[in-house]
């Protein structure tokens, strides 16, 4: 015996609750992209301020900066549709192991700076590939 499929007495209600469940997701997306753009901004902001404060700069705060750069770019990339969605989170992840790297310092052991310039040749490479084979 087959399998009776029922059909929805109203396919046009159906259309109508899908249309407005991807506009809400659609809106709630963009109002979460508008406050992580905002947050990036503070906190790059406090970080210039604490900066100035200590009256010097490491490489650990240049770093940091990237990293807040990229999101922000990350954030454009997605309003602006020019570029690749999947790039971006792959700089930020190089920036952040290369901070790490920075931070942890002679304290490290070597093994672990290793396994971690190898994570970033690996996402080197990742990103590579994405950008080669992207469709124009």
């Amino acid at each position: 015996m087959a399998a009776t499929e029922s059909k929805p007495e109203h396919p046009e209600l159906d259309s109508e609750k899908t249309d407005l469940a991807g506009r809400g997701f659609s809106l709630a997306e963009k109002i979460l992209l508008i406050v992580a753009a905002v947050m990036t901004l503070v906190a790059a902001g406090a970080e210039v301020v604490s900066v100035y404060q200590r009256g010097s700069i490491d490489l650990a705060d240049i770093l940091l900066m990237f990293l807040y750069t990229e999101v922000i770019g990350m954030i454009a990339v997605f309003y602006t549709g020019k570029g690749s969605f999947f790039i971006y989170p792959i700089f930020i992840a190089i920036t952040a192991l290369a901070r790490l790297i920075v931070l942890q310092g002679k304290d490290m052991a070597p093994e672990n700076v290793l396994y971690e310039a190898g994570a970033i040749l690996l996402l080197s490479f990742a990103a590579l590939v994405l950008s080669r084979t992207r469709s124009p």
